[in-house]
């Protein structure tokens, strides 16, 4: 019986192997264009590792023997559906299927900067976790998850959601708009910066634990849909806008 465990145990190790692609990398840019499902997670490795999360992954038994491409050229090198090519200062990602497609992990080293551009309405969460790296993301419909990501943040999406929990104080800038989602940031009470906030439509809701110094013009205070000022004597700048949704502003 502790033999068939092991064997067992064995085949679902090697299969998981399978499912994984592997690119040699441990500074540059990767760009990730049109990827519907996607986790992106920081590690402390010099590889980019791409690999699904789909325990079922789906094979068309008819494309046996045939290679996946589409209408730009690009084919499928990974297994998972996905084109990765490494032009030296760049890796490219691309999704092959247009709907759909591989719940797709990638493990991203600390020394890579990561570019997400997503512009279909086949969109699903991005996440990501523990993460170091400069962060650029620009999507259409996808909402936008993170947790203990500490590098530069810039990120805008028109229809999804906005959502940052930062467990210790952030040292670099932070960028949040969503142009009809809610935007929702938790960090540290302790954390120095220039506070910006903004809600044309929307509501913006603060803990009342940060102590916001509001920026004045002259000796009078002006309070709008804008919110600007300073924490703990100001630092970095913080940014989070919504245009027609709320805006929070919370401890961790």
């Amino acid at each position: 019986m502790k033999n068939m465990i092991w064997i067992i145990s064995l085949a679902l190790a090697v299969a998981a192997q399978a499912q994984e692609y592997k690119v040699a990398k441990a500074s540059g840019k990767l760009i990730i264009k049109e990827v519907n499902n996607i986790t992106i997670e920081g590690h402390s490795g010099n590889e980019i590792i791409f690999s699904s999360r789909d325990r079922n992954h789906e094979t068309d038994e008819r494309a046996k023997g045939l290679r996946a491409v589409n209408s730009m050229g690009l084919e499928d090198n990974t297994g998972l559906g996905l084109s990765v090519i490494d032009k030296g200062a760049t890796v490219e990602v691309n999704q092959l299927k247009k709907m759909g497609g591989t719940d797709v992990k990638v493990l991203v080293p600390k020394g890579v900067t990561v570019e997400y551009l997503h512009t279909s309405p086949h969109a699903g969460d991005v996440e990501v976790k523990n993460f170091d790296g400069a962060l650029d993301i620009s999507t259409v419909h996808n909402s936008i998850d993170m947790v203990n990501t500490y590098g530069p943040i810039k990120v805008q999406t028109a229809h999804g959601h906005i959502e940052v929990a930062l467990a210790t104080a952030p040292k670099n800038e932070i960028s949040l708009k969503s142009a009809h989602g809610h935007v929702d940031l938790g960090i540290p009470v302790a954390t120095n910066a220039e506070i910006q906030l903004s809600s044309d439509w929307g509501e913006l809701f603060v803990d009342p634990d940060f102590k916001i110094e509001i920026s004045n013009a002259g000796s009078m205070t002006r309070y709008t849909s804008k919110l600007r000022g300073k924490i703990n004597g100001g630092g970095i700048v913080i940014e989070a806008i919504s245009n027609h949704n709320n805006v929070y502003l919370r401890k961790k």
